[in-house]
This record gives structure tokens, C-alpha cells and sequence, in this order.
């Protein structure tokens, strides 16, 4: 018998819990209300037309750019049936254009997005496929389009590392290893994008958690 393949993602609410209750999760232990609006504000700045949400779950962050001031199409992206039924469910939902696929091979044309942003994405995949996932947001990314990712970073101190071993044990630890070591700026580099940037940096209950934004 072939050994079963490993899975490309780790569901949003980790491998144990389950992803019914994935948004109360975040709200309690991720200080949704320090980063969330910034993260809106930020992705929204220069007023794109086009913003794709890449692993957009259950779609509180596509919501609260849809409902911001502007007039940015929103699509949302989750490789997760059961997330995306949650994300059309929600009010709201019927401004965004929600689709099924994979981070790593989107279903999209070449330079479809002013704007890509993942939020609490990239510790899910694993590192072939991170990579593979910054490579295909440059990819649909038009010409001066920017990249904007919320995720974990580098570890502050050991206490924020102590935090973020607990979150890999529901996480898993492959996929969440460049975090603490603060190997994602890198790694955005690699896949062409340029001057990656800190935006913001912030402790949580599951460790350092970081704002950060490169050009196409």
C-alpha cells in the first residue's frame, strides 16, 4: 500500500479543532481590532480596482475591505469548501466574488490584481508550497501591484517563541518553521517581489505576528 500524501494546507482552525469555531478562535486570542482595520486601510491605499483576498476563510477580511470606502472589486480565494460555505453565509458575502482553488495554482489570469493579501495564510502551507503560493501572487499581480501579508514572524523573545510551539502543535511544525525564524521576508523576495517591508509587529497569544507589504 502507497503512504498517503500529505495535505498541501493545514485547515484554518488547525488539525484538532474544528473550523466552526475558527472566528471566535482569532477574535480572542489574535487582537483582530489592533491590526485588521490597518490591514483594510492598507491594502485599500491608492484606491486598486482589483484585490484578491488568497485564503480568504471565512471571509471577514474580504468583507471589511468590501465595505470600505471605495470601489474595489473583491474576489476571495480558499482551497476549504467547508470555510467557504461559512465566508457566503455571513452578511455581506454578496459583495465578494468567492471562488475554490489552491493557493499554489490559481485559477486566474496573469496580472488579473492590484492588490494580493494573505492574512494567517502562509504558516498553513507547507514550504514548497508557500513558495509556490508567492510566486503565483506575483503572477496575478498587474504592474505595481503590491503583495500584502498578516502572519507570524520572527520570534521577539523566548516567550513569544514558547507561544508560537503551542500553536504548532495544532498547526503542525513543517509548514510553521520559517516563521519564528523570520524567514518569510526572504522567501518573498525569492518568488520577484521587491522592497519587502515591516509595517507593523505585534505579541499575541500565539506569538509575534507581523504586518508586511512588497512591491510587484
Amino acid at each position: 500500500m502507497e503512504p498517503l500524501a500529505e495535505p498541501r494546507y493545514v485547515p484554518a482552525n488547525g488539525r484538532f479543532l474544528p473550523t466552526s469555531i475558527y472566528d471566535r478562535s482569532i477574535a480572542i486570542t489574535m487582537r483582530e481590532g489592533a491590526w485588521r482595520p490597518r490591514l483594510v486601510r492598507d491594502v485599500l491605499r491608492g484606491d486598486p480596482r482589483d484585490v484578491l483576498d488568497l485564503g480568504c476563510g471565512t471571509g471577514t477580511l474580504a468583507i471589511a475591505m468590501a465595505q470600505a470606502p471605495g470601489r474595489a472589486r473583491i474576489t476571495g480565494i480558499d482551497g476549504d469548501p467547508e470555510i467557504l460555505e461559512i465566508a457566503r453565509s455571513k452578511e455581506g458575502s454578496e459583495e465578494i466574488q468567492f471562488a475554490e482553488g489552491l493557493a499554489d495554482t490559481l485559477p486566474f489570469a496573469d496580472g488579473s490584481f492590484d492588490r494580493v493579501v494573505c492574512s494567517l495564510l502562509l504558516h498553513h502551507l507547507d514550504p514548497v508550497v508557500k513558495r509556490a503560493a508567492l510566486t503565483e501572487a506575483r503572477r496575478v499581480l498587474r504592474p505595481g501591484g503590491r503583495l500584502h501579508v498578516a502572519d507570524f514572524g520572527r520570534s521577539q523573545d523566548p516567550l513569544m517563541r514558547l507561544l508560537f510551539a503551542g500553536l504548532q502543535v495544532f498547526d503542525g511544525f513543517s509548514n510553521t518553521a520559517d516563521h519564528p525564524a523570520g524567514r518569510l521576508p526572504a522567501m518573498i523576495e525569492t518568488a520577484g517581489f521587491h522592497s519587502v517591508a515591516h509595517e507593523a509587529r505585534m505579541r499575541t497569544a500565539w506569538g509575534t505576528f507581523e504586518l508586511l507589504a512588497a512591491g510587484r
